[in-house]
Order: C-alpha cells, then sequence, then structure tokens
C-alpha cells in the first residue's frame, strides 16, 4: 500500500524526492501519512479535492483484497 501511494504521489509532483510515505499500522486498520513538499499539496489534493479522492478510492480497492482498512492522511 505505501508503495501504491508514493508512486502516485511522486507521478503527481514536481519535486518527487520530497514524497514521503508513513505507516501506521493496528489491528484492522491502517494509516498512511503522505508528506509532499509546500508547493507540491495542491497538485495532491487536486481541485476540489479529486486527486486526493481518487487516490482514496484505489487505496481501498486495494485494501478490500486484504481485508483490512486503510485511510489516507495528506500531512502539511
Amino acid at each position: 500500500m505505501k508503495e501504491l501511494i508514493k508512486y502516485i504521489a511522486k507521478a503527481l509532483v514536481d519535486d518527487p524526492d520530497q514524497v514521503n510515505v508513513s505507516e501506521v499500522s493496528g489491528d484492522q486498520t491502517c494509516v498512511l501519512e503522505l508528506k509532499v513538499a509546500k508547493e507540491d499539496l495542491g497538485k495532491v489534493i487536486g481541485k476540489q479535492g479529486r486527486s486526493a479522492r481518487a487516490m482514496r478510492t484505489i487505496l481501498s480497492a486495494a485494501s478490500t483484497k486484504l481485508k483490512k482498512r486503510t485511510v489516507l492522511e495528506i500531512i502539511e
């Protein structure tokens, strides 16, 4: 999951070296924290949050196969 979000985020931003994804795992849920450069934050979120919503949709579909709930948080 972590690599999937990192791959998508690196494709969206201007500075892919600043992309950092950290994972906090629990029993049933997993939280992925995505950090990007401040100037790339708008590109990751997208117009009206469309890019962020699309990443969350892909993440939930992939995590359903693993029978785990995964949450994506975009950190400023």
